[in-house]
């Protein structure tokens, strides 16, 4: 359990640094919300994140493993640019306040910002694994 609350509060971080640098491609949150409104939006995007990457994300890599040794794995850029785009349209379908404008600019430099900030995060935090 706390290892998955580890995961969250990683993808929220992380999710809310992507909306931060690409302030007009990503948008976290309403612009007038109380933090404490903007904090439960971060936490339930980043659930939905973290289930869209845990159940849809392995699938479609393995349907997709051609294209990423044909590429050597800069395709997965791509994957995880579709895994954000997907995030937007699940928070939009629940009434959450996340969206992704552009696929390409936004999505694509939105999931490269949130794999560094994940990964050094990931670094600096135990993930609860003795």
């Amino acid at each position: 359990m706390k290892s998955i609350a580890i995961k969250i509060l990683v993808n929220g971080a992380a999710l809310w640094v992507a909306a931060l640098v690409l302030q007009d491609g990503i948008r976290l949150g309403e612009g007038g919300e109380p933090l404490s409104k903007k904090l439960g939006t971060i936490v339930l995007v980043s659930a939905v994140f973290g289930l869209v990457n845990a159940f849809i994300k392995p699938v479609l890599t393995l349907f997709s493993l051609p294209f990423i040794i044909l590429t050597l794995g800069l395709f997965t850029l791509v994957i995880n640019a579709l895994m954000l785009q997907l995030t937007s349209w699940f928070a939009d379908k629940l009434g959450l306040a996340f969206h992704v404008q552009d696929f390409f600019w936004d999505a694509v430099l939105g999931s490269i910002v949130i794999t560094f900030v994940s990964m050094i995060l990931n670094l600096v935090l135990p993930d609860g694994k003795s």
